[in-house]
């Protein structure tokens, strides 16, 4: 998993409450196990017309945006089914962090185990975030993880919470597997140990 430390990026608003994971990534494109190549199917409902164009109305089609990987958007992003293809579809469009009042439970867990940064604050600051995020290019919003902050176009910081070992893990690119794998000296010496202590047992041969 890429380590997440600072991020300087364009961010993109999409002033909506209750974006469920359907609207993330519809169940059509569910079929797939692999963690690539669902980004160009985010948001498929909203980025496209019946007749597969884009929406030009729609804020990830246009530029700057839709080289955006900060998302902003409303109470509880990421509501409906649990399935883990939503924070895949985001994170293979682009998206390193996403922001919002509040989130659904197993869709705030399951971006931190793809690598992208959750960040809960009222509503009021999400509206002053998405205002600096509609200027543009011009307007870069930095994620600095380390400290804890949103640095604002104009040097104002905003800060967040997060949990330490939530945190620890982005800042080392670990996912649970690579978590795991840092034991891997102790468990493969407990493995050992215990064969060397395991007592001998006769085979068993039923005819």
């Amino acid at each position: 998993m890429e380590k997440f430390t600072t991020l300087s990026a364009i961010a993109a608003a999409l002033p909506e409450a209750n974006i469920d994971t359907d609207k993330i990534i519809p169940a059509r494109f569910l079929k797939t196990t692999q963690r690539t190549g669902l980004g160009k199917n985010a948001f498929d409902a909203m980025r496209y017309l019946p007749d597969g164009k884009e929406n030009p109305d729609f804020v990830l089609n246009k530029e700057p945006w839709r080289k955006a990987e900060i998302l902003i958007t409303y109470d509880n992003l990421g509501c409906g089914s649990s399935r883990e293809h939503a924070p895949w579809a985001l994170l293979d469009f682009g998206i390193r962090c996403v922001i919002a009042p509040s989130f659904a439970d197993i869709f705030f867990n399951n971006c931190f185990k793809n690598g992208i940064l959750p960040i809960r604050l009222p509503r009021e600051i999400c509206d002053k975030l998405m205002e600096d995020a509609s200027m543009g290019s011009n307007a870069r919003l930095t994620v600095d993880l380390p400290r804890q902050v949103i640095v604002r176009p104009d040097g104002q910081e905003v800060p967040f919470e997060i949990d330490p070992f939530r945190k620890h893990m982005l800042l080392e690119g670990l996912d649970d597997i690579g978590q795991t794998l840092q034991h891997e000296t102790n468990i493969e010496g407990y493995e050992n140990r215990e064969n060397r202590e395991k007592p001998w047992m006769p085979s068993i041969h039923i005819d």
